[in-house]
């Protein structure tokens, strides 16, 4: 598998017009960003949200603060007193891409509606998060061309992909292509090693192609832990809650096709 045909297709499906929507308000806070300037990272970070939280399928999202942690990135289970998400990115100075990949992916994990629970399919909501920043980078270079926050930003653009396509690049062979063969040999691992970079970045990049071509898996993933309580769960029981508490047809057509990328078919008598 060569990145530049995903990068292609990506590309395709990102010059077309983008569903618009309400973002969340974004606070940067502190100022210990190094050469960053927090209204140039707001200017990122925005840019960044209004590509992906207009897909999302649980609107409108409370406010998100951000704060840079060496323990970073991450989302907090714990919220602000008003509801805030609070994201801490483990980057500064003005390392563009850096913010947009790691943002991202944090955002993925609010689309995912992530909650405490069962850590035993957490390496899924990991590799959507992987999703999301690849989706977000490969839209971002057509988005500041056409409308960057500062007209100087411009000719920045082409980082974004140029970013995308060396995490492709490097990932991309660190499991095999054929999802089903390597999930039921690796299925136990994965329920005890959620997070493991290079192998869900790998099958972010197999799963990419799916959310370029069926955007509304991005509203289908706001059910995705719908049922998730401390009990443990296997991946195709964790699949199939997700099916069920999808409320539109389009939603759990789309959780059938994830399905199948594993060698998993779901089956009811009644959608």
């Amino acid at each position: 598998m060569s990145p530049q045909p995903i990068v292609q297709q990506v590309k395709e499906h990102a010059s077309e017009k983008q569903p618009k929507g309400k973002t969340p308000e974004i606070k940067i806070l502190a100022d210990d960003w190094g050469d960053g300037q927090p209204e140039d990272i707001l200017a990122v970070l925005s840019s960044v949200a209004e590509i992906i939280f207009p897909l999302g399928g649980k609107p409108p999202y409370d406010s998100i603060w951000v704060s840079r942690s060496e323990q970073g990135p991450i989302v907090l289970y714990q919220r602000g007193k008003d509801g805030e998400y609070m994201v801490k990115l483990n980057t500064q100075d003005r390392y563009w891409c850096q913010y947009a990949f790691q943002f991202s992916h944090e955002i993925g994990h609010i689309l995912c509606d992530y909650r405490h629970g069962d850590s035993s399919n957490l390496w899924f909501e990991e590799t959507l998060g992987e999703v999301a920043s690849l989706y977000t980078l490969l839209r971002l270079e057509e988005s500041w061309k056409q409308s960057p926050p500062y007209p100087h930003w411009k000719d920045y653009a082409p980082e974004f992909t140029k970013y995308a396509n060396e995490r492709i690049k490097k990932y991309e062979n660190e499991i095999p292509s054929d999802l089903a063969v390597w999930f039921t040999a690796n299925k136990q691992t994965l329920s005890k090693e959620p997070i493991d970079r290079p192998r869900n970045a790998s099958l972010a990049i197999r799963l990419l192609p799916l959310f370029d071509k069926f955007p509304e898996g991005w509203s289908a993933c706001a059910f995705l832990n719908e049922k998730k309580s401390k009990t443990p769960r296997s991946f195709v029981s964790y699949l199939s809650g997700w099916y069920k508490t999808c409320p539109l047809p389009e939603q759990k057509n789309f959780v059938k096709k994830i399905a199948l990328k594993f060698g998993i078919k779901l089956s009811f008598q009644r959608d």
